[in-house]
Order: structure tokens, then sequence, then C-alpha cells
């Protein structure tokens, strides 16, 4: 018992939220996997992958004595039918011995949601619980230039960083080509660097890799066995009615003509008669539209997200 205390990993994970749940988002919706990811399966990977650096034949060996997810939310007034959701993704987190950390989102500039102070909050937390709790890896699962200099704290401390991390492409609402990027300067400062999205699309069939993904079960209620896969990124806003037409359609999703807010982007599970697969361009559509937090608070402006839209012709 004594030798098997003795080797022990000591592994702390670290969330910057607002990030993991974008990159989810891209599985989720633009990727063809078409899946979010699994906190459990990212957490099973995290130990194999430490494991296989480390040459620990057993797992036991390796243990998440500590998990901290930081993130910017809106007050319930402002969530509206989102209270629900968000719970359900908080079940999880609980379910995964995971520690919350909220700080409220505020208004900035162009009247915009925004985060302010998480990378700060993070930041300060990762370092001290790495003193008092002597982490043998701390895992950061993030992608921002800001936590550089935490990562050259922890590394004085003689704490060995792992990042995960994941590159990708995306649409934005205006049709063209967006990435996102791990900055070069954090890859380069900590110990082990672990590109995700290299990974997944080496070693796609693998058990490990396919356990990273949600399975989209239902239970006997209709409900999800893990509902994160119903998180919606969004504030509720209903607006009356209004009739369009679609005007672009891509891998997952396309945009509706609007004057008004300069087009409306929706998703493919936002059509409520049609398989998204048979939509075309010109095609007439009934719909909603709500105002987009997660995206107003990545662009710095305000986006709108279509839902309940209804195929007429």
């Amino acid at each position: 018992m004594q030798n098997h205390i003795k080797n022990l990993i000591r592994i702390g994970i670290f969330y910057d939220g607002y990030y993991f749940y974008k990159v989810s988002n891209y599985y989720k919706y633009e990727h063809e996997r078409k899946s979010r990811i699994s906190i459990a399966g990212l957490h099973d990977f995290i130990r194999e992958e430490i494991a296989s650096i480390m040459k620990i034949d057993d797992l036991r060996h390796c243990q998440i004595i500590d998990a901290h997810y930081f993130r910017g939310r809106s007050s319930a007034k402002d969530m509206g039918e989102k209270v629900q959701s968000e719970r359900i993704f908080e079940d999880i987190l609980m379910r995964e011995n995971i520690v919350t950390h909220y700080l409220p989102l505020r208004y900035g500039e162009n009247n915009t949601w925004q985060e302010k102070g998480i990378d700060v909050w993070l930041a300060l937390e990762a370092y001290e619980l790495a003193i008092y709790k002597r982490f043998d890896i701390l895992v950061l699962v993030a992608g921002d230039g800001d936590y550089v200099p935490l990562v050259r704290k922890l590394n004085t401390l003689g704490t060995r960083v792992m990042l995960i991390s994941w590159d990708y492409s995306y649409y934005n609402e205006n049709g063209a080509v967006a990435e996102t990027r791990t900055s070069r300067q954090l890859l380069d400062e900590v110990l082990y660097p672990v590109l995700m999205h290299e990974r997944i699309n080496k070693c796609a069939s693998s058990e490990i890799i396919n356990s990273l993904f949600v399975k989209e079960k239902r239970d006997t209620d209709g409900g999800n066995i893990d509902p994160s896969i119903n998180t919606k990124p969004f504030s509720t806003r209903e607006e009356p009615g209004l009739v369009s037409t679609i005007i672009s359609i891509k891998n997952g999703f396309g945009f509706i003509k609007d004057e008004k807010i300069n087009n409306v982007f929706f998703y493919y599970d936002s059509v409520t008669n049609k398989d998204f697969g048979d939509l075309e361009v010109g095609m007439k559509v009934r719909y909603l539209y709500e105002e987009d937090t997660e995206r107003s608070i990545r662009d710095g402006a305000t986006r709108y997200r279509a839902y309940k839209v209804t195929i007429l012709d």
C-alpha cells in the first residue's frame, strides 16, 4: 500500500470553460463527428496520456485529485430557458467531481456581453492549489497566450504542465472561414503539449479517441443519457415569427436572409419539419431569432441565431 501511494501521480485539471465550450460546439455542429466532447472521456484520455508519458502500466497510479471549471455566466433572468440546460451541464460537471467557478457576464462596448477576469481567476486558483495540493501534473484545458505567466510560475514550483488544446476552422455568421489557434508561446512553455485535433484525426478509430465524444442515447423518459448535448449556446428572447428565404447552406448550418440584422445564422438541429440534408438555397422558411450570447462574446458585437426554423415550401 505504501509503495502504491509513493508512486501515485497527482493530477489537477483546470478548464477555461468558454474555450472548452467553443471546442465542444465545433465538434457538435461543424466537425464530421457531430457530437460534443465528453468530459468523462476527456479525463480518461488525460489519465491514459499521462500514464504513457510516465511509463506507468497501472492507471490506478494516475489519479485526478482535483478539477476546476471557470466560466462567465449570465444572470438567471437573462438566461431564460437556458437556465435548465445550464443546470443539466452543471450536473455533468458535478458527476465528474469538477468544481465550478462563475463570474457574471458584463456589458462591454457596443452593449455586448463579455467575460472579464476569468483567466486571472483561473491562474490564481491554479497557482494556489498547485502549492497546496502539490500536483505532479497540472492539466490546462485552454489555448490563450494569457496563461503563459501561469505556466512559468508553475514551472518554478516544479509542477509539470500538460496543455490540452485544439486548433480548428469554422464558418462565422458572415459565411467566412475563421480560425481558432493555440498560442504558440503557450505551447512552447508547457512541458507536455497535446494538440487534440491532431490526435483525433490521426487515431480517429481508436477506442480512447471514440470515447472522447458523447454518445447520443435516450433514456426511457426521452431525455439524454449525457444531457450536455442539449446545452444551447444562446439566451432566450422570443420575437414574432418571421418569413424569409435560405441564402446559404454549409456543413451543418446555414443562413437566412434578414436585412434587419444582417442575415441570421441557424444550426441543422433548429429545423423542425425537414431533414437538414434536404434543404436548398431559396427555400422559404418561418423562424424565430434570439441573441447568440456566446458568439456575441467571442466577436465583440451582437450576433443572432434562428431557432424553430420551419420550411414552408
